[in-house]
């Protein structure tokens, strides 16, 4: 077990809201349908979920408010929806949380439904992305069950679960339940907001901490166009990685429309953010998960790297002749 696993599973921020302002703004949606929630994964968007479980979108891929699904890495940025500009104290409450924000969802849960037990899977401090939320409209039977402890949320604070851990939300009562859930880099002001017992217990060095993007001047992007094998799992988000982790498959770095972007067997994949010293994360993704360009020296290469708190894998790939 690492460290990180026998912290406690749910905490209370020092951050709070007004509820009943948040809860003001969503009344003014009416005009606006709640969208079911789509599963995303590397076969795509998938079937509606037909349970009671529907979302309006304050931020998410490509600002896209009918994309219900919280994104991930790909070639999709996150921004803001037209909804939040509807909802200007909501944006202020997005504001002052002090991270990086990937997507921002009102999630409804219907009275009577119940979630089925999961994982959200590399989410969480190991990973470098947390998920967040502030209940707005509650109730009593309105609770999140975390390996088989049951928690109920007081309406307008800031609230921290480790998704990671089986987990269902379900709602006993009679109104539907709201909350507003944001996910999010980690950074020392974050966790700053974090119970001083959860603190004392957390392993700092297993953070996977946001990393500000630096952004490459127009004229340097093309410098980093090059071909070169790439390891078959890189691109792969399973547990169990469908192809051999000893395969290679024939990858580039090309520059579409202004920005830099890693294809794997001629189809594009990810948007490229450079953090430093020619080493890219993904787009949409934490620096779980890089590639550094090196140009220097006698053997120019990539780097891959997999992290997973402190420690990773790395994997050094040749760049072809037609790169240099």
């Amino acid at each position: 077990m690492t460290t990180t696993e026998t912290l406690p599973s749910v905490a209370a921020l020092d951050l709070r809201f007004d509820a009943e302002r948040m809860a003001a703004e969503i009344r003014g949606l009416r005009d606006e349908p709640w969208r079911r929630n789509r599963i995303v994964s590397s076969d795509g968007i998938g079937h509606e979920i037909m349970d009671d479980w529907k979302m309006f979108i304050l931020r998410g891929p490509n600002g896209d408010v009918q994309r219900t699904d919280p994104g991930g890495a790909g070639l999709a940025s996150h921004a803001d929806t037209p909804l939040l500009r509807r909802m200007p104290y909501h944006a202020q409450v997005l504001a002052s949380i002090p991270a990086p924000l990937f997507s921002a969802r009102l999630i409804g849960l219907g009275p009577g439904a119940k979630l089925h037990e999961h994982r959200d899977g590399k989410w969480g401090f190991r990973w470098g992305v947390m998920r967040l939320h502030i209940p707005i409209i509650t109730n009593p039977g309105a609770t999140l069950v975390v390996e088989g402890e049951e928690f109920h949320w007081d309406e307008g604070r800031l609230w921290y679960a480790d998704f990671d851990r089986p987990h269902y939300a379900q709602n006993l009562g009679t109104e539907r339940r709201i909350h507003l859930v944001v996910d999010c880099m980690p950074t020392p002001e974050l966790l700053a907001l974090f119970p001083e017992p959860f603190k004392k217990r957390l392993p700092w060095t297993e953070v996977l901490f946001a990393r500000p993007e630096v952004p490459l001047p127009p004229g340097q992007l093309a410098s980093f166009e090059t071909r070169f094998p790439m390891p078959a799992t890189f691109p792969e988000w399973s547990d169990e990685p469908e192809r051999d982790p000893d395969a290679n498959i024939d990858a580039a770095v090309e520059l579409n429309d202004g920005r830099l972007v890693l294809h794997a067997e001629n189809k594009p994949l990810f948007g490229l953010v450079h953090i430093g010293a020619g080493e890219f994360q993904l787009e949409g993704w934490t620096t779980e998960r890089t590639l550094h360009i090196d140009r220097t020296g006698p053997h120019p290469s990539v780097r891959f790297r997999i992290r997973e708190g402190s420690t990773y894998q790395e994997t050094r790939r040749p760049l072809t002749a037609g790169g240099l």
